[in-house]
């Protein structure tokens, strides 16, 4: 998902949850923070390196491919951007490091969802934020993982755009994506960017969803394709209805975590809550644009009657550089949240008995 999403629509998730203005906006810069909080950043602020929870374009072009540089990157995106559904996925056929790679899978409703929102349980508004961005992203990085891999993650020429037709059966509109990093998206010839064919398996241009660039990020999209983990059969992403789901989804874990709900369980949303402005949602994920940010600003100004001021990455910078105590900054916070969460899903994953993600000695010491 992109930042219309992580922040103006879960804004609205939070307003609609029980949050005040203040908090909500807190919440949201959280969520969206997580895209940007490289190790760039983080060494240019101050601070700990282990709580880098993205790779910049720049980074990940320079990133080793060697063991040790896979499991880097598996421990960030499989923890902040392609939580894995079902680490414990029954495969029948393939090598270990195939099954491994496949049940880093990522999808909505898996254990480490749960885990993952009840971590930020008692904890700051900021661990709040991000468990929402992870959330969010079970439900738009279905089917991809979050780890360097050829054989899961990439795509080829069967790769439709589904339309209502006048029958039973949906249009489909093959998809053509460019490898030009300078074109321009364009959702009505459609254009679309993906990353660049490569035969290696750990090549990072197929890391993610990167081959079939910032489509699935696109809420108003459904398509289908051919992944080799399905055995070359058709898999359907509706994205309108998963967003929903998403966004019902994020306003029922919040009531959780705000002390409304006794226990966050799967597969259960806040239908009810947000029913009186379903129409609004419902047109605004369905709108094709690539950037929904003013129709989500407009729904959540509506909601809370305040001004939803624009996400500035360093906004919170000065504080914690100037501060003595950094833990009681906003970004102390943030960093600490992080790194909570990137050691409970490296955990779990080398629990499992895979060993993609490694274990990184600094997270221990946080």
């Amino acid at each position: 998902m992109q930042g219309d999403f992580h922040y103006y629509a879960t804004y609205c998730a939070a307003v609609l949850a029980g949050y005040d203005h203040k908090s909500s906006v807190d919440i949201c810069h959280a969520a969206q923070l997580v895209d940007y909080c490289s190790g760039l950043w983080i060494k240019k602020v101050g601070g700990p390196s282990s709580a880098a929870t993205t790779q910049l374009q720049t980074e990940l072009l320079e990133a080793r491919t060697d063991p040790i540089g896979l499991c880097d990157i598996t421990r960030i995106w499989s923890t902040f951007h392609f939580l894995p559904r079902d680490l414990y996925a029954d495969i029948k056929k393939g090598s270990k490091n195939y099954k491994d790679k496949y049940r880093l899978i990522c999808g909505p409703n898996g254990d480490l969802l749960a885990d993952t929102v009840k971590l930020a349980g008692n904890k700051s508004l900021q661990a709040v934020g991000i468990a929402m961005h992870v959330l969010a992203d079970t439900w738009a990085h279905t089917y991809f993982a979050g780890t360097p891999s050829l054989v899961i993650n990439n795509t080829n020429w069967h790769f439709f755009e589904l339309f209502p037709g006048d029958g039973k059966e949906p249009e489909r509109r093959r998809i053509t994506f460019s490898h030009n990093p300078s074109a321009v998206e364009d959702v009505e010839k459609p254009v679309y960017v993906g990353s660049v064919y490569q035969a290696s398996e750990n090549s990072i241009m197929n890391l993610g969803h990167g081959r079939a660039g910032h489509l699935p990020d696109y809420s108003f999209i459904r398509y289908v394709y051919l992944p080799a983990w399905g055995g070359y059969k058709e898999i359907v992403k509706d994205n309108p209805h998963d967003y929903e789901c998403a966004f019902s989804q994020m306003v029922y874990a919040m009531q959780y975590l705000r002390g409304e709900r006794d226990d966050f369980k799967k597969e259960t949303y806040a239908t009810e809550e947000i029913a009186p402005h379903i129409d609004t949602i419902r047109g605004i994920i369905a709108k094709r644009q690539v950037d929904a940010s003013d129709d989500w600003k407009a729904f959540g100004e509506s909601l809370s009657g305040e001004k939803i001021p624009d996400f500035d990455m360093d906004e919170h910078v000065s504080e914690y550089m100037d501060s003595e105590k950094k833990s009681d900054t906003y970004l102390g916070r943030f960093f600490q949240a992080a790194l909570s969460q990137k050691q409970m899903v490296t955990t779990r994953i080398m629990e499992s008995g895979s060993r993609l993600a490694g274990w990184d000695r600094k997270l221990l010491k946080k």
